[in-house]
């Protein structure tokens, strides 16, 4: 029965998904230069694209060449067949959503630019929509995929042994997304760094100026950066959280049965069918109302309805079980609470927003200095949510069942679940912000009306903060996410070193359980240090790959500036693709160190202190510490360079708009270098940290056997 509830949310949301396109596609597409624009967009995206998952492709082969010969040796033959087919359906589908999200972003663009001209709110219900439109079959194919593989693999009548043959499906999306991520990341902000710098400061023309070379690679950028490699991103983040939460279900198996198991799939289909109310209800009040407060409006909807669906999920899942409900709306709060310190640090008319831009009175090294500042104290207070929810969850856990072993770990899933149930409307309005952003830059070069580009700046200035929005819930989420990867892997470890000591016939087998991380050994505290190591080169990588890119961007810029004078006056067109062609190329090399990294670092790590003290579990042991300490490092991290990005960004905005002097003055080109050191913080490593400590923990799931 609950099975097939999930199946129609799936269903239902794909339906809903249709009628959304269909409401955006039969919208009007504007004049004949704003499609033209269009499609210069599309072209460079739909490249772009296409070499980069070429190149992933060939990547994930070479994975499967090492992945399948290691579970056959110490899973057998039958497991790592479905780890294989696991991996392949994860890692398509984290593909296609990523593939989806842009080219349903690159077709409501224009519509928006073209609504713009008429009102503010109907631009607003299309970008929405075509948010919606990228984001529901994203979450919906998640569901979808681990409820079929689960079902495929006789999960209903093995539902203990088939959510450990499933993490496949997570490493997949998981090594997908980090590519996606990362590329798209090094792209869009290469493209724009080297756009602002040269147009802006240098030149002085307006942003998404037609006479800029970098701007349609700028747009491109966008669509490669902010929705396909975000829909690739939350695609893994839902999976890696459903199926870690369903691994804990089973140490419940005896309280709950497979009900356990199920619950964090019933959970994410009411949590689907939620973020369709919340995104129909998501409407301004009028023309002067804040469009951010109307999609708020809309947030606080669909977390009405969630609260709904996981009290029935729990009262017919869990028994009724009053304190798991409580740790499941400790989750629906904290994804809210997230969102509210995000738009506190990041959104225009805010103190935080506020003082950086004053602080850009003095120059740009006070605009960067007052930026990091902010930066660095944004990190609290997501530290002190995360606390909160994990150990009130934690608690509900051991109040609702006493005496039960791994009942608080229940607690913390369910608070998980919890949060990710919003997951479907915090992605549609990050899909929002490249629609608008796009749909301002085609405004601007098709020659559009001074009311059309004050609306689209209204729209782009409150997608800044969606987009920020979501990459702290993404932070959150995956911070809750990794606590249950690593869970999961005690788990995993304790079943694989019975079985060993048993068929060593260690009379105590069945009673070893691995629980401790002892940091206090040498070799538990180097590899502790190498997690944290891992974070910090993985960010460096991705931003020198942005600085690269970028040179060449600033390089090629200059050079048609200079050899063709007639380009300032209007009256040559720039040489777009080759822009598009340098930061394509520079993409795909530079995303390849960082990724490669990513996920060999755990089975390095486990393997070299396996050696060194066989037969100890010892390499288990530093598996374990690196995965702790690199989840640690990248949450502070990531919501470091996530916050301190959008405070930057948003503060140009702010400037833009008239404070300070406005646009030209010397503030506005402080604010521009500020932005410009924020911009790979917040759109290239710092969104790729979300994906790395979900992807260490996946990689340390499926390689476990190798260090045990």
């Amino acid at each position: 029965m609950w099975m097939g509830f999930v199946l129609v949310a799936g269903v239902v949301s794909l339906v809903a998904t249709a009628l959304f396109a269909r409401s955006v596609l039969g919208a009007d597409k504007g004049t004949e230069a704003m499609q033209d624009i269009a499609r210069a967009i599309r072209e460079g995206a739909h490249a772009f694209l296409r070499r980069q998952y070429r190149t992933v492709a060939i990547l994930a082969v070479v994975v499967m060449g090492i992945l399948f010969p290691v579970e056959r040796m110490t899973r057998g033959n039958e497991v790592a067949w479905r780890t294989i087919v696991a991996f392949v359906i994860g890692a398509v589908c984290s593909a296609g959503a990523g593939y989806w999200g842009m080219i349903t972003s690159l077709h409501a663009n224009v519509r928006v630019a073209s609504a713009s001209r008429v009102s503010v709110d109907r631009a607003l219900t299309l970008a929405l929509r075509g948010g919606a439109a990228a984001a529901l079959p994203v979450i919906a194919g998640s569901l979808l995929g681990v409820a079929g593989l689960f079902m495929a693999f006789g999960g209903l009548g093995a539902p203990r042994a088939v959510p450990y043959q499933i993490v496949g499906f997570a490493f997949g999306a998981s090594f997908v997304a980090l590519f996606a991520q990362l590329g798209g990341g090094i792209y869009t902000k290469s493209a724009d760094i080297g756009a602002d710098l040269v147009g802006k400061v240098e030149k002085g023309i307006p942003e998404d100026d037609p006479r800029n070379p970098a701007v349609v690679a700028d747009l491109v950028g966008d669509n490669v950066g902010d929705c396909a490699g975000r829909g690739a991103d939350i695609f893994e983040s839902a999976s890696a959280e459903t199926i870690g939460a369903m691994i804990l279900g089973v140490t419940l198996y005896p309280v709950f049965g497979s009900a356990g198991v199920l619950f964090p799939l019933v959970a994410g289909g009411f949590g689907l069918l939620a973020s369709i109310v919340g995104i129909l209800a998501s409407r301004m009040k009028n023309e002067s109302d804040d469009p951010m407060s109307a999609m708020t409006r809309g947030h606080l909807v669909t977390l009405l309805f969630t609260s709904v669906g996981l009290y029935v999920a729990v009262q017919y899942l869990l028994g009724g079980n009053a304190w798991l409900l409580v740790a499941g709306l400790i989750g629906v709060l904290a994804s809210f609470v997230f969102a509210a310190i995000t738009r506190l640090y990041t959104g225009i008319g805010h103190r935080p927003v506020s003082w950086i831009a004053e602080s850009s009175l003095s120059g740009p090294a006070t605009n960067i200095t007052s930026g990091f500042s902010v930066a660095l104290e944004s990190t609290a207070l997501p530290v002190v949510t995360i606390a909160v929810a994990l150990l009130s969850a934690y608690e509900c856990g051991l109040h609702g069942l006493p005496n039960v072993p791994g009942a608080g770990l229940y607690g913390t899933a369910v608070a998980t679940i919890g949060m990710l149930s919003t997951v479907g409307y915090v992605l549609s309005m990050d899909m929002f912000g490249p629609i608008t952003d796009n749909a301002g830059g085609i405004v601007e070069m098709s020659g559009a009306s001074d009311e059309a580009r004050t609306r689209t700046d209204r729209l782009d200035a409150a997608g800044n903060v969606t987009k920020a929005t979501t990459k702290g819930y993404a932070i959150g989420s995956a911070t809750l996410a990794a606590f249950l990867l690593f869970s999961a892997y005690l788990d995993e470890v304790t079943l694989l070193a019975r079985a060993k000591l048993t068929a060593a016939g260690d009379i105590h087998a069945a009673s070893f359980h691995f629980a401790h991380i002892d940091i206090a050994k040498v070799p538990v505290f180097l590899a502790a240090l190498a997690g944290a190591t891992v974070v910090f080169v993985f960010s460096g990588l991705a931003i020198r790959a942005v600085v690269h890119g970028s040179h060449a961007v600033i390089r090629e810029v200059r050079r048609q500036f200079h050899e063709n004078p007639e380009l300032m006056h209007h009256a040559s067109r720039p040489d777009y693709a080759r822009c598009v062609d340098i930061v394509t190329a520079s993409a795909l090399h530079g995303m390849i160190a960082p990724g490669i990294l990513g996920v060999a670092a755990p089975v390095v790590v486990g393997l070299l202190f396996d050696a060194i003290a066989p037969h100890t579990f010892l390499g288990a042991e530093a598996v374990g510490a690196e995965l702790l300490v690199g989840t640690i490092a990248g949450v502070l991290l990531g919501s470091l360079m996530n916050t301190g990005g959008g405070a930057w960004d948003n503060t140009k905005k702010f400037i833009e708009s008239g404070v300070l002097g406005g646009k030209g003055s010397d503030a506005h080109k402080a604010a521009v270098v500020g932005d410009a050191v924020g911009d790979p913080l917040k759109d290239t490593a710092g969104p790729s940290l979300h994906v790395l400590i979900k992807l260490l923990g996946t990689v340390s799931l499926v390689t476990a056997p190798l260090f045990v």
